[in-house]
């Protein structure tokens, strides 16, 4: 099923292209009462991997560390140590990156861009389309094999410009908001001259 500019006004079916996960979805009670949702993305599952081989890596030698600790007085105390200083970085190295992860979103609605990031504190950044001047997307030969890169919304507002990293098949959402900008333009000029 194509996209067309005429379907702009109409939720996007990329979501299910694009395998999207349901995973703390941005709440669609934030939105206005008539703008539709068209991509609510993640950073890419890449963002996981120095998480997740911290976490075997820690368990790993902190286990084995443990089961090595002579019997004795000391052992009780020494795995103690060893569960304290395997917790302190399983938290600051696994679960606080798991954490900025999947309460980061990267929202594109049919009226604007939004970032969303924060665990505890949140902050966010919201672009108008009619704002928007260019998009652009990179990504590195890595980047490019894991279907991921950054894209670059540059508008003309104060802030000028929002960098989204990591952002999953970076060129499919490239495309799909410079049409959104598009109908939008489309739609502002029939506005005026109509």
């Amino acid at each position: 099923m194509g996209w067309h500019r005429e379907d702009a006004h109409e939720v996007l079916p990329v979501v299910r292209r694009m395998r999207h996960t349901r995973i703390m979805a941005y709440p669609t009670k934030l939105l206005a009462e008539d703008e539709r949702l068209v991509l609510d993305l993640h950073p890419h599952w890449k963002a996981l991997i120095t998480p997740v081989v911290t976490l075997v890596l820690v368990l790993g030698i902190g286990g084995f560390s443990a089961a090595r600790i002579p019997e004795g007085d000391r052992q009780g105390p020494m795995r103690l140590l060893v569960l304290l200083v395997a917790l302190g970085l399983l938290a600051a190295y696994s679960v606080r990156p798991f954490l900025r992860w999947v309460t980061t979103h990267f929202v594109i609605t049919d009226r604007r861009v939004l970032v969303r990031s924060g665990v505890l504190s949140r902050s966010g950044r919201d672009v108008p389309l009619s704002r928007i001047n260019d998009i652009t997307f990179s990504h590195t030969f890595l980047e490019r094999l894991l279907g991921c890169g950054t894209l670059v919304v540059e508008s003309a507002g104060e802030r000028g410009q929002v960098t989204l990293s990591d952002v999953p098949k970076v060129e499919r959402v490239q495309r799909q908001l410079y049409d959104l900008v598009e109908s939008t333009d489309d739609r502002m000029r029939g506005v005026r001259e109509g």
